[in-house]
């Protein structure tokens, strides 16, 4: 049976209600009884810290009011240049560039610790999870996109030798201004446990649709690729962008997460709707509605279950990041058992103990560019 069909024999049902989890008088006992234990109860930013305060930006460095970069047509700005230990805490942009395309055609790359290949590699639009090319405005813990235009991304990127990042116009016509802030921490050394950011872009454009036997997919191996990685680190989690190519719904996929074991997933969900955390199609072809929160969400969401349907999702696994010791590999079906042929966009994030640069070509502008595939 559907998720629609069912949702329609739901229709006048009822919902249960909520339970309380603490109840006044046993929240008002926590501050005493964390009291008791020593000084947990303090919040990090009440201590002293042993970092140094930083900010790699945009700035006129002659004083005057030019606090912007012009990125050419094939050129390419550095953004970020830090040598010694240190952590990047908060990257803020804001753009001006007359092509409609920029965020798919601007490429953000980090190098970590002078290696020659980059841990980040993904078009700027996708990395904030604007994955169609569009500004929506959404807060989530990691990742934001604010009135103005203005883009944010919180997720730490540590580092122990150096760092750098560039951004490359690989669109036809110059960007005016590139407005940056990078924050950052500068120690002494980095705790020995401190682990790598990644972010890979990948797409599909579009799916290969797939008749497998009697619908059933136990494997996954045809399934859509966020990434594939590794060494030891977890995966704290992705963006997704659609674009439907038929009518219907675009999901019923389950993700598939392979953990240390290349031949069978670890995790099994069920469903695309529930991998972000919606539900029922995120409301289906009438009720469908934006939504978005810390750690998960659908902030773009037109033309529902309509071919050129468009949809931007993203889910972070911060609650619960999945651990790998030795491979990682995150999966999506598109379609129930693969059997819808839409495009998908991506960025998957994770940490991992070394610099991984093992990432697939970038596909080139003209195939990132989100159109409908008929």
């Amino acid at each position: 049976m559907s998720r629609r069909h069912f949702v329609q024999q739901l229709v006048g049902g009822t919902g249960l209600a909520g339970l309380a989890g603490v109840t006044p008088m046993a929240a008002a006992t926590l501050p005493r009884a964390a009291a008791a234990g020593g000084s947990d109860w303090l919040p990090k930013y009440a201590r002293a810290q042993a970092y140094r305060s930083k900010k790699f930006s945009s700035h006129d460095p002659t004083g005057g009011n030019h606090d912007w970069w012009e990125i050419k047509a094939g050129g390419e700005q550095e953004i970020f240049r830090a040598t010694g230990a240190g952590a990047i805490t908060h990257v803020w942009f804001t753009i001006a560039a007359d092509s409609s395309l920029h965020l798919k055609e601007l490429v953000l790359r980090a190098w970590w610790d002078g290696n020659d290949k980059p841990s980040i590699e993904t078009p700027i639009g996708d990395f904030f999870g604007l994955n169609v090319a569009d500004y929506v405005i959404f807060e989530s813990q990691y990742l934001a996109c604010s009135p103005g235009q203005s883009l944010n991304c919180y997720f730490t990127m540590p580092y122990r030798r150096g760092a750098r990042l560039t951004v490359t116009n690989e669109g036809r016509t110059d960007v005016g201004a590139f407005y940056s802030n990078i924050d950052y921490l500068e120690m002494d050394e980095l705790p020995a446990d401190a682990l790598y950011f990644h972010a890979q872009y990948r797409q599909a454009t579009p799916n290969t649709t797939q008749h497998l036997a009697d619908r059933k997919n136990p494997d996954g191996s045809t399934n859509y690729v966020f990434c594939e990685t590794r060494g030891q680190g977890h995966l704290m989690g992705v963006t997704l962008g659609v674009v439907q190519n038929a009518e219907g719904w675009m999901g019923e996929g389950d993700d598939m997460i392979f953990v240390d074991d290349p031949s069978r997933p670890a995790i099994i969900g069920t469903g695309s709707e529930d991998y972000f955390l919606g539900s029922w199609n995120f409301g289906g072809r009438q009720g469908a509605r934006p939504f978005s929160h810390h750690q998960y969400g659908a902030p773009l969401i037109q033309s529902p279950e309509r071919t050129g349907g468009r949809y931007c999702c993203y889910r972070f696994h911060g609650d619960n990041p999945v651990t790998f010791t030795k491979y990682l590999k995150h999966t999506i079906e598109h379609g129930h058992a693969n059997d819808r042929g839409d495009n998908f966009y991506s960025c998957c994030y994770w940490y991992q103990d070394k610099p991984f640069t093992d990432f697939p070509a970038l596909p080139p502008v003209a195939q990132r560019t989100p159109t409908v595939k008929l």
